[in-house]
């Protein structure tokens, strides 16, 4: 994705300047709770993105359409205008046989769909 150079330095410039005081003076007041964040898949988060964290992106390298290859836009071209979403919680915790029995009773009571984990703890 192609960024105007200038509206990069520009915008590098106004995040100093926030770091420098409405971010201090926030965390003078009111520390943040840990001094990382990371997502379920360890990987760091950061306290804010901008386009600087995207200025290499290719937009069809690592975007693509919906319901194509890399499916960061979703698996369906039409995205949700043609399927409702669904939110599905996990659910894989305790015996084969209670996770055997969720998976029915959840199936019985209208899901459309099941989330299964194998990797929990």
């Amino acid at each position: 994705m192609t960024f105007d150079r200038k509206k990069l330095d520009e915008h590098k410039a106004k995040r100093q300047q926030w770091e420098e005081t409405t971010l201090r003076q926030t965390l003078e007041r009111l520390p943040e709770r840990q001094d990382e964040f990371f997502t379920t898949s360890s990987m760091p988060i950061e306290r804010v993105y901008s386009p600087q964290d995207i200025e290499d992106f290719d937009y069809e390298h690592d975007l693509g359409m919906p319901g194509e290859y890399p499916f960061t836009r979703g698996i369906h071209a039409t995205g949700y205008r043609g399927k409702l979403w669904t939110m599905r919680m996990f659910a894989g915790f305790g015996t084969a046989e209670e996770t055997n029995a969720r998976y029915h009773y959840l199936l019985k009571e209208g899901n459309m769909g099941l989330s299964v984990a194998f990797d929990l703890p």
